[in-house]
C-alpha cells in the first residue's frame, strides 16, 4: 500500500516542463500554497510575499530605488525616460556575477479552468500575472518561453465534478506555479506603473523550467 502511496504521489506531482513536447500539460494538485511550497525542493525559493519577494530583491539589487527622485515631474519630465533608462543599467551592471541569478524560484500566476479536452482528459487554463505589492514597488514576474497551450489534467475522480461546475458557469480558480531561473542578461526591468502615477513597478524576467497547477481544496 506504501508503493502505491508513493507512485500516486509522484504521479500527481509531476511538473509540466517547459523544454518539452506537450510541456503546458500537467497534472492538478489538490493542496494548499503552504502545502505545495513544502514539498517542492528545497533549493528551489517559493516567492509568494511581499516579504519573501523583497527578501530576493536586496540579495539581487540590495536596496529599493528612489522612485520620487526617478519619476520627478512625471512621465512628461524631459529626464524621466533618462532616469530610468540609467536606473537599469546600473542595476544590470552590479548584478552581474551574484551567484544569486543563478537560484532556482518559484512564482505564482492567477489560473483559471476553461474548456475541457477530451483528447488529453483534461482542460484548458487561462492564466494572468499576479501584482504583489512590496516596499520595493509593485513586482510582476514575467516568464519567458511559456508554454503555450496550458492545460491540466485533474484526478479521475473530481473530472466529472469539474465539468459540472463549469457548466453550470461556475468559475474555478486555480494557482500556477512558475519555476526557472532570472535570465542572466535581462534579469529584473524596473518601471513605472501604467496604473498609478509614480508608482514603481519591478519585472522579473524568468526562463520557464516547470509549470504546476495547484487547486486549494
Amino acid at each position: 500500500m506504501r508503493a502505491v502511496l508513493v507512485v500516486l504521489f509522484l504521479l500527481f506531482s509531476a511538473p509540466a516542463r517547459g523544454a518539452e513536447e506537450g510541456a503546458g500539460i500537467g497534472p492538478l494538485q489538490f493542496l494548499s500554497l503552504p502545502q505545495f511550497a513544502a514539498i517542492i525542493s528545497k533549493d528551489i525559493q517559493f516567492l509568494d510575499d511581499a516579504l519573501s519577494i523583497e527578501n530576493f530583491l536586496t540579495a539581487l539589487d540590495g536596496q529599493p530605488p528612489d522612485w520620487p527622485a526617478i519619476y520627478g515631474h512625471g512621465h512628461h519630465d524631459p529626464e524621466h525616460d533618462d532616469r530610468l533608462f540609467a536606473l537599469n543599467r546600473e542595476r544590470d551592471a552590479s548584478r552581474a556575477g551574484n551567484s544569486a541569478l543563478a537560484n532556482r524560484i518559484a512564482f505564482r500566476w492567477s489560473g483559471e479552468l476553461s474548456r475541457f479536452d477530451p483528447e488529453v482528459q483534461g482542460f484548458s487554463v487561462a492564466v494572468g500575472p499576479v501584482f504583489t505589492t512590496t516596499r520595493w514597488g509593485q513586482v510582476r514576474f514575467k516568464p519567458d518561453d511559456l508554454p503555450g497551450g496550458l492545460k491540466t489534467i485533474p484526478p479521475a475522480d473530481s473530472s466529472d465534478r469539474l465539468q459540472r461546475e463549469l457548466a453550470a458557469g461556475k468559475t474555478v480558480e486555480l494557482a500556477v506555479i512558475i519555476i526557472g531561473r532570472l535570465i542572466p542578461e535581462e534579469s529584473i526591468v524596473y518601471d513605472f506603473s501604467h496604473d498609478r502615477e509614480g508608482l514603481g513597478l519591478i519585472m522579473p524576467f524568468v526562463q520557464v523550467e516547470e509549470v504546476h497547477y495547484v487547486l486549494s481544496p
